[in-house]
C-alpha cells in the first residue's frame, strides 16, 4: 500500500505539472493526499481535477465538493504530520518538549501534540492559498478568514488520525508484536495510510457543514 500511495502520488504530480490547476495550491493537494489515499485519490482527481485549460466542465454534485474540501483541509494535516513524526524522530528532545516524561511516559502521545501544532498550522496555510485568491483579501485577512473557514475541519481530520493511530499502534502492533512500530519504519506509515482515512471520515460532515453554512469556499 505504500508504494502504490507513492506511485499514485507520482503519477498525479506528473500530471498537475502537464495540466496546472486554475487553483494552485490543488497542484499540491492532489499529490500529497494520493500518498495516503493511493487509487481512492486518483479516481477523485480523475473527476474533480479542474486544470485551467478545461472550460465548461459540469458543476460535480455536493458530496463531491465536500470530498473535494476535505482532501484540501487533509493535505494540509497530512504534510504537518509528516514533518512532526520526522522530526520528533530525528531530534527526541522535541518530543521532550511537548510533554514527554514530564506529561506523557509514551512518547507517541507528545509527538501527536506536535503532530497537531504542524498539522494546524500548515492546515491553515493550505487555506489561505486557497480563500485569499479567490476574495482577493489582504494578508490578515486571508488569514483571519482561514482559520474561520477550517478550524474545525483540522481539528476533527487530527481526531480521526489520533484514532486510526491509536487502533493500529496500540490496538493491533502492540497485541500482535508487544511493541509499536518505530517511524522508520513501513508498518508506521502504513498505520498512518489507514490513520489519514480516519481523518477524512471524521472531517467529511464537518466540511459538509462548512461549505453549506458559507463558511468555507468550495475547492
Amino acid at each position: 500500500m505504500l508504494v502504490l500511495g507513492g506511485a499514485c502520488a507520482i503519477g498525479i504530480g506528473i500530471s498537475v505539472v502537464r495540466r496546472p490547476e486554475r487553483m494552485a495550491i490543488m497542484n499540491v493537494v492532489w499529490p500529497i493526499c494520493a500518498l495516503f489515499g493511493s487509487v481512492l485519490v486518483v479516481a477523485a482527481y480523475a473527476k474533480l481535477a479542474t486544470p485551467r485549460q478545461k472550460v465548461g466542465r459540469p458543476e460535480p454534485p455536493f458530496a463531491a465538493v465536500v470530498a473535494k474540501g476535505a482532501l484540501h483541509c487533509g493535505s494540509g494535516c497530512t504534510l504537518g504530520d509528516l514533518m512532526a513524526e520526522w522530526l520528533a524522530f530525528a531530534a527526541p528532545v522535541v518530543a521532550t518538549w511537548f510533554g514527554w516524561h514530564w506529561l506523557f511516559a509514551e512518547k507517541t502521545f507528545a509527538v501527536w501534540v506536535l503532530d497537531f501544532v504542524f498539522a494546524f498550522l500548515l492546515g491553515i496555510v493550505f487555506q489561505y492559498f486557497a480563500i485569499a485568491p479567490m476574495r482577493g483579501l489582504s494578508f490578515r485577512k486571508g488569514m483571519a478568514a482561514a482559520v474561520k473557514a477550517d478550524a474545525l475541519s483540522l481539528v476533527a481530520w487530527q481526531v480521526g488520525m489520533y484514532g486510526g493511530m491509536a487502533l493500529v499502534q496500540f490496538g493491533l502492533y502492540r497485541h500482535a508484536y508487544g511493541h509499536i512500530a518505530a517511524v522508520d519504519t513501513p508498518e508506521f506509515w502504513f498505520a498512518m495510510q489507514l490513520a489519514m482515512l480516519g481523518g477524512f471520515a471524521t472531517a467529511y460532515p464537518v466540511n459538509w457543514w462548512l461549505i453549506r453554512s458559507h463558511l468555507k469556499e468550495a475547492m
